[in-house]
């Protein structure tokens, strides 16, 4: 039988599912970043055009731009690359690019922003960085929540984890193989 849950505003009730899937993936977010988290779902969330981007564009145009309109396109970028990433990861597979892609595009969007700005957006959006698999780690524990695998296989998990750390990730190799992961030596042996 599923539970109701009853939440006096729609931020409630994102705030709850983030609280939630914060405790199923272990993680745990500073208040600036989960509230940033729980409004970015809130934003992105009933925008499903938002699923045809092109980031790597959006990017591009994002950095060649000044002022509001680059801090706007460069943050829609960070944020479009965390949802791909956190509760979309199948569709890097259809792109044919690995999740990390995303990763690491929507890090430096946000590395990009906190470079820009001298305040206290700068701090956030460092953080924003900073904290990039780990909000997507808890968009991945939103994902199994609904009772969607978050990765789609063991491959793809393990390759995950090698790029980011991601705990989500690791968990997921363990889940697919029944075995704990060593860590892959990069260095060639011949």
């Amino acid at each position: 039988m599923s539970v109701i849950v009853i939440q006096p505003t729609s931020t409630a009730l994102w705030h709850q599912l983030v609280l939630e899937a914060e405790q199923l993936s272990h993680s745990r977010l500073d208040t600036d970043t989960e509230s940033y988290l729980v409004f970015m779902l809130m934003r992105y969330l009933g925008k499903p055009e938002m699923t045809s981007k092109v980031v790597a564009m959006d990017y591009l145009n994002g950095l060649l731009s000044s002022g509001d309109v680059r801090d706007d396109k460069l943050r829609d970028v960070g944020d479009t690359c965390l949802l791909f990433s956190g509760l979309f990861p199948l569709r890097a597979q259809r792109r044919r690019v690995k999740i990390s892609y995303y990763v690491d595009m929507g890090r430096s969007a946000y590395l990009q922003l906190s470079d820009h700005h001298g305040n206290s957006l700068s701090r956030l959006y460092l953080q924003l960085s900073e904290d990039f698999v780990t909000m997507m780690d808890i968009l991945h524990a939103i994902r199994a929540m609904g009772h969607q695998q978050p990765l789609g296989d063991a491959l793809t998990a393990a390759e995950l984890w090698h790029d980011t750390g991601s705990h989500s990730a690791y968990r997921s190799v363990i889940a697919h193989t029944g075995a704990m992961p060593g860590t892959i030596s990069t260095q060639k042996t011949h």
